[in-house]
């Protein structure tokens, strides 16, 4: 067993318990950074992290009826043929140095695009009622659609954008939702997506199992002890030092 893998997994998994976003936004750098892994290994790896580490997520926001099924299937519409589509380009085309940069590049972005996100998470729900007026009801389900598939090609390319972002699209969109059904739609979405995209990027050779399962047996506790610890901690706090992270993350990503 690799325990600096389980500490990695345990630290990830205690930043995600105590921010609820985090996850695939910081363990794909450190994939990259501390056990020097090539950006599509690093990525699909952590596409199998992300998808097992929040199943048990989903199945406990599904029993409590915080999960919107129909914006769950709106997103997965797009999605699904947005990731497939995506891997099977990766498939045709072999992964040449110009998609290995082109992994890189969406990397850093949506590592910047989580940083903002979760910087101004408080301001995105004042934007999306100003939009309101100008989104009737009978279009929110096809920009929902459109939105998935927006998530199917970020986290098929860079194994990011499922919880932060996704949670922010959701939000512009349907602002008079409650905080509860965003997070358990977004974490119901999240897990199908992210072990599809997963599935195409093992059938491409790009994960390493054993890294894996160490990293998943760090995380579950570091969930757990996370979740507890942010009860103690404030939300401005939080934010800030998720936000220094991710742009941190992100700098070394793109140089």
């Amino acid at each position: 067993m690799d325990w600096i893998a389980v500490a990695s997994g345990f630290g990830v998994g205690a930043i995600v318990g105590i921010t609820g976003v985090g996850g695939g936004s910081l363990m794909t750098p450190l994939l990259l950074s501390v056990f020097k892994l090539n950006p599509a290994v690093a990525i699909g790896t952590d596409l199998w992290f992300a998808g097992l580490s929040k199943l048990s997520g989903s199945v406990a926001h599904s029993r409590h009826g915080h999960v919107r099924w129909d914006i769950v299937r709106q997103l997965l519409a797009g999605s699904i043929p947005a990731t497939l589509a995506t891997v099977a380009l990766m498939h045709f085309t072999g992964l040449t140095k110009g998609w290995a940069s082109a992994l890189t590049f969406s990397l850093g972005i949506a590592l910047f695009l989580t940083a903002l996100v979760v910087a101004f998470r408080p301001v995105w729900q004042q934007v999306g009622l100003r939009l309101e007026r100008y989104i009737p009801e009978s279009r929110k389900p096809a920009l929902t659609v459109i939105s998935g598939l927006i998530l199917g090609v970020l986290v098929s390319l860079s194994s990011i954008g499922a919880g932060a972002i996704g949670a922010t699209l959701i939000l512009l969109i349907h602002p008079r939702l409650q905080a509860r059904y965003i997070v358990g739609s977004d974490i119901a979405h999240a897990v199908p997506l992210t072990l599809v995209a997963g599935i195409g990027h093992a059938s491409l050779g790009h994960v390493d199992w054993a890294l894996l399962g160490s990293l998943l047996i760090g995380s579950i506790p570091g969930i757990w002890l996370g979740a507890q610890a942010t009860r103690r901690l404030p939300d401005g706090v939080i934010r800030s030092l998720l936000c220094a992270s991710l742009l941190m993350a992100g700098w070394k990503v793109l140089h």
